[in-house]
């Protein structure tokens, strides 16, 4: 008797609302512990740059303005620039097509819905809202403290506590899941380094001469499907080929033949739907999933 390959601790079923399981992969805590250290040194880079900038400005304006004014001025600008980056700076990013911010890129991760929907806006603010609460938050108690003139022990004790009890959460949860996270209805899963999506795009072009979809047949997608799709194609597993298949021709009324090979019918629609996607951006025209009028 042959036993069943077990799977990794780290995957999990994500299904589309297509109902595709593309058997994702979720980020260990030390991805996202780097994630989150590249994105504060980002965060903190620009703050240096910020400050140097308006030490020089505020400078050449001293004798106007006035040595003290001056700098309480600039306090109070840093302070808004501080609270903008730590907000928005992953908020942003997330919300992009790659739904990482740099840090999460570079070590392979981004964020999704664990429900297999699309990334709503409504979920990336509340996790990164919950961020202000879990870090931030105590830190500003006790730098605020230090400058009234000392930070009592327990207080010390206490802003620990309260930054441990959400730091080290996503430790005591498989799905390694901070509390963001469980309110924004997201996780984050590893993006897999495997072939560029221009040769998957090359690859398909090849074999669309055996093809004629029309644009009605096209436009039925939009940039997250293709990026859905993209997967697909990567991981190779022939039944969900399969599956994604049948889904596609059954939605664009497409007639597949018997001898048709699953992965060249998804390849060709890969390639029509990516030019598709590129020739409306140049005219200022971005779908970015079928549900996008």
């Amino acid at each position: 008797m042959s036993a069943e390959p077990i799977a990794p601790r780290t995957e999990r079923a994500f299904v589309t609302p297509e109902g595709v399981d593309l058997r994702l992969n979720i980020g260990d805590a030390g991805q996202r512990a780097g994630a989150f250290l590249l994105d504060a040194a980002i965060i903190i880079g620009v703050l240096i740059v910020f400050t140097i900038a308006s030490a020089f400005a505020f400078s050449a304006g001293a004798s106007m303005v006035g040595g003290p004014t001056g700098a309480e001025m600039i306090a109070v600008i840093w302070l808004i620039v501080f609270f903008l980056l730590r907000n928005f700076y992953f908020t942003a990013f997330e919300l992009s097509a790659a739904a990482a911010t740099p840090g999460k890129r570079v070590m392979g991760l981004r964020v999704a819905s664990r429900d297999g929907g699309r990334l709503k806006a409504e979920a990336v603010f509340a996790r990164n809202a919950m961020r202000e609460l879990e870090v931030f938050l105590p830190l500003s108690i006790l730098v605020a403290r230090s400058q009234e003139g000392g930070v009592e022990g327990w207080m010390y004790l206490l802003a620990f506590v309260w930054a441990a009890i959400f730091v080290f959460f996503p430790l005591f949860n498989k799905d390694r899941l901070r509390v963001g996270d469980l309110i924004g209805g997201t996780w984050v899963v590893r993006t897999p380094r495997r072939k560029l999506i221009r040769d998957m795009a090359d690859d398909g072009a090849g074999r669309m001469a055996a093809y004629d979809f029309t644009p009605a047949q096209v436009d039925a997608y939009g940039a997250k499907e293709l990026h859905v799709l993209e997967t697909v194609l990567r991981q190779g597993d022939r039944k969900t080929q399969r599956d994604v298949a049948d889904r596609i021709a059954k939605k664009i009324g497409w007639t597949r033949s018997p001898q048709e090979a699953d992965r060249d019918f998804l390849s060709a629609y890969y390639a029509a739907l990516r030019g598709r996607l590129e020739q409306k951006l140049l005219m200022g025209v971005r779908r970015r999933d079928k549900h996008d009028v």
